[in-house]
């Protein structure tokens, strides 16, 4: 039957079949079965060590005596207290005066032995079996089992289904049948689905083993069918996403070699424990640009369906959320109808890339019109996020957040647009017969293997534009610091500026002919953004005390507050005559790359 069922999907897709075939074989099915078996029974009894036996206390949860033995056991230490005090009071008596009260040891005696009666009647807090709440035990159990699993089902589908992806592609490439994979006749899409359900075919199987009891727990634990579905339709999203993301790293590092599944796995594991860190601790701060970290993992919106996951019985933070005021956190379906939507989103622009590096290793992750959309989508998410938290709470600090992580993602599109010097050659020497139709700017705009100044531009108009707009309707009295809304955009225009200068340098890097020359722009980038102010400092020249020297260095918005606003417009002008100038020697830098090789060697070049 089985193979029959392998025969079939190779008609469909025959990378499928190929993945199949290698791993569903008959050992290798038993033993996923019996692990999955033998996993769920020792969770199952593991839980059973709790199961109330003779000797269950009347303290315990389950025992429907527990109030009345409360009030009874306090009724009757408040008597031993009273009968101790009698006791203390007949000895002080008695060797204060010497006064000698007649049969005095029998009594003191006779209160002992009342006290040693009460002592043995509270040491006998043992509830009778016919008043144990084994319904609420069963739930409970059922509960716990539910929810282990659930978080079982997360580690295991994510973190070894990755390692095993990166894996499988790091030994196709060492292999060589990677290229020849590629030179097959299937899309790229039918090639990488493939992969995607072929491989981790034995982590499906150890879960869907586990499934129906699963299910029952959760019916059994009183737990919505909904909600369990729901579970189910996030961990396929989370599972689709990262695997998604898995395979796009394997194509795209083969530097790390063998290296590569621990560091891919050890990532994503390393993101779950400090998103659960982050989700097990209640806040209300969840309207802001980081919140969307939060929805890529599934720990929230797990802890959101099932309160009892991380003990928060104050709710979960989600219940706040917003995006552009809507309420997204009120309902179970939007706010997990927004979750599926994210991964769709985010899932689709990891296999545009991946359709794209699957067939040219050497290409870029994201042509420069994805780009575009990256960064357009990233924008939506941040200010959707974050606008309502910045009308509550009138801080500043939240719209320097959104220009960081803005910051940060354009560096990123830096290093994966920039062509490399053989890249802007070719373009350079035979773009006239490529692109005879297209003008100058629209290849720069849209071109595969032009230089990457212009997208970065556009891209940091786009980031710029929502910030922009957003700063210049906020009351002037928005914030209690001392920035107004003038040296706010400023500070924008300054972060357009520097991160303009850097791209253009990252370029001109990479024109080079050191064959390490992606390390030579990393490092002198760095060393042009975070000497000058290291060197500030070294020489105790603070922002406070000098603004205008640190404005003209690599590092102004420390000095802005202290500045006056002629003098930013002159370090902003500064910096434009810099970028100009960076401009001219990286067009002179590539019309010399697209002279033909006669005229190079006549010019003596």
């Amino acid at each position: 039957m089985l193979i029959n069922f392998i025969d079939r999907v190779g008609e469909l897709n025959p990378q499928l079949f190929r993945e199949l075939k290698g791993r569903l074989k008959p050992f290798n099915v038993l033993i996923t079965v019996v692990s999955s078996l033998l996993l769920q029974l020792v969770v199952f009894l593991f839980q059973l060590r709790e199961f109330p036996d003779e000797k269950y206390s009347l303290r315990a949860n389950y025992c429907n005596l527990t109030q009345g033995y409360q009030n009874q056991e306090q009724q009757l230490y408040q008597q031993q207290t009273l009968l101790q005090q009698k006791i203390d009071s007949y000895r002080q008596i008695t060797l204060s005066d010497n006064t000698i009260i007649p049969n005095l040891e029998t009594q003191i005696k006779q209160v002992q032995t009342e006290i040693s009666n009460l002592q043995s009647y509270l040491s006998q807090n043992i509830c009778p079996p016919d008043q144990i709440n084994w319904q609420l035990w069963w739930r409970d159990h059922w509960e716990y089992y539910f929810l282990a699993f659930s978080v079982i089902f997360v580690f295991t589908l994510l973190v070894a289904g990755t390692y095993l992806l990166i894996s499988d592609l790091a030994k196709e490439e060492q292999r060589g049948t990677l290229n020849f994979i590629r030179l097959s006749p299937q899309s790229e899409t039918s090639i990488l689905t493939g992969k995607m359900l072929g491989v981790p075919s034995l982590i499906y199987l150890f879960i869907l083993t586990a499934i129906p009891l699963h299910f029952w727990a959760g019916h059994s634990a009183n737990i919505a069918s909904g909600y369990i579905f729901s579970y189910y339709a996030i961990l396929a999203g989370s599972g689709i996403f990262f695997y998604s993301a898995a395979l796009l790293f394997g194509l795209v590092s083969r530097w790390f070699s063998s290296f590569q599944p621990w560091l891919g796995s050890g990532v994503i594991l390393l993101f779950l424990f400090t998103t659960m860190g982050i989700a097990s601790s209640y806040s209300n701060d969840i309207n802001n640009p980081l919140a969307w970290l939060r929805f890529v993992s599934p720990w929230d919106i797990t802890n959101y369906l099932f309160p009892n996951l991380f003990r928060i019985y104050r709710g979960s933070p989600l219940d706040n959320l917003q995006f552009f005021y809507f309420p997204i956190g009120k309902t179970v379906v939007s706010l997990v109808g927004v979750h599926l939507i994210n991964y769709g989103i985010c899932t689709y622009g990891i296999w545009q890339a991946m359709k794209r590096c699957f067939r040219n290793p050497n290409t870029t992750i994201l042509s420069k019109g994805q780009s575009y959309f990256f960064i357009a989508f990233s924008q939506l998410m941040f200010i959707g996020l974050s606008m309502q938290d910045i009308e509550r709470t009138r801080d500043v600090n939240l719209i320097g957040l959104v220009a960081f992580l803005n910051l940060l993602i354009v560096i990123v599109l830096i290093a994966i647009l920039s062509p490399h010097r053989q890249t802007v050659q070719d373009w350079a020497r035979y773009r006239h017969q490529n692109h005879r139709n297209a003008s100058l700017w629209q290849d720069l705009f849209s071109g595969e293997k032009s230089p990457a100044i212009m997208a970065i531009a556009i891209n940091l108009a786009i980031a710029a534009i929502p910030l922009i707009v957003w700063i210049s309707l906020i009351p002037e009295n928005f914030d209690n610091s001392d920035f107004g809304k003038i040296k706010v955009l400023l500070a924008v225009a300054l972060s357009i500026s520097l991160t303009m200068i850097c791209a253009t340098i990252a370029q001109l890097m990479l024109l080079m002919k050191n064959p390490k020359r992606h390390i030579w722009a990393i490092g002198t980038v760095a060393v042009v953004m975070f000497l000058p102010p290291v060197i500030l400092q070294f020489l105790d020249i603070y922002p406070s005390k000098n603004p205008t020297i640190w404005l003209f260095s690599t590092f102004p918005w420390s000095a802005i507050e202290y500045a006056g606003t002629g003098t930013i417009f002159m370090a902003l002008l500064a910096d434009f005559t810099v970028l100009a100038l960076l401009n001219f020697q990286l067009t002179r830098q590539v019309r010399v790359l697209g002279e033909s090789a006669t005229k190079a060697l006549l010019a003596e070049r």
